[in-house]
């Protein structure tokens, strides 16, 4: 099994696809995390859950989409991705182990279409993109609204693909950041510090994940 940290190679059928492991000394669940369209793996609260979690039990899989692996700066099709996500999900779930799928953005739209088929016992939705900034009429609801698992909304009080106050009702859960944007990251006057905001994402994914029945 890959050590803490380790990067592991997986071949998809849309290019090389790669995971780097940050393993709890006592594992009870995987969380999957996938990063966005606009970046990778180095994210602040992907970063922040890895440095985390671990500590409380839960191994983190950090997925790099083939795309990103092939250094392209454009993310492909949802499709793509999709498959990219399927293809490395005999990789997080090769332990054994009940697997959060979770991403942030993009990543985080792959993981509630997927989510169910692949046996996820949960989906994470970091900074879900409701929808385009400026278009509140071109929603992506339904692809929340349909994970079929037990879902966790994580998102920023001011991020303009969808504020906390747009978001229609439904069964998942939905934890505000204050002040955050789409990176979560909260301007310098704000009466939260960058730390405090980054606490409150951690601390919402640890006790979530601790509510879920994964035995």
């Amino acid at each position: 099994m890959p050590a803490a940290g380790e990067r592991v190679s997986v071949a998809t059928d849309v290019g090389e696809a790669r995971v780097t492991w940050v393993r709890a000394e006592v594992p009870r669940v995987v969380l999957a995390l996938g990063h966005g369209a606009g970046g990778g793996i180095e994210a602040r609260d992907l970063v922040a859950l890895a440095g985390v979690l671990p500590g409380a039990g839960v191994s983190v899989a950090l997925v790099e989409q083939p795309w990103r692996v092939a250094g392209k700066k454009v993310a492909p099709a949802p499709k793509t991705l999709d498959k990219g996500w399927e293809a490395v999900w005999g990789e997080v779930a090769g332990e054994g182990l009940p697997v959060v799928a979770g991403g942030r953005s993009a990543g985080a739209r792959v993981a509630c279409r997927t989510g169910a088929e692949l046996g996820a016992a949960g989906v994470l939705a970091l900074s879900f993109p409701l929808h385009p900034p400026g278009k509140p009429e071109r929603s992506r609801a339904g692809e929340l609204l349909g994970t079929g698992v037990p879902t966790l909304v994580v998102q920023g009080g001011r991020d303009p693909f969808g504020r906390p106050e747009e978001f229609p009702g439904g069964s998942y859960e939905l934890a505000e950041v204050a002040y955050g944007d789409h990176g979560f990251a909260v301007p310098k006057k704000a009466p939260v510090g960058q730390e405090e905001a980054l606490e409150v994402i951690t601390d919402a994914v640890g006790a979530w994940i601790e509510r879920l029945p994964v035995g």
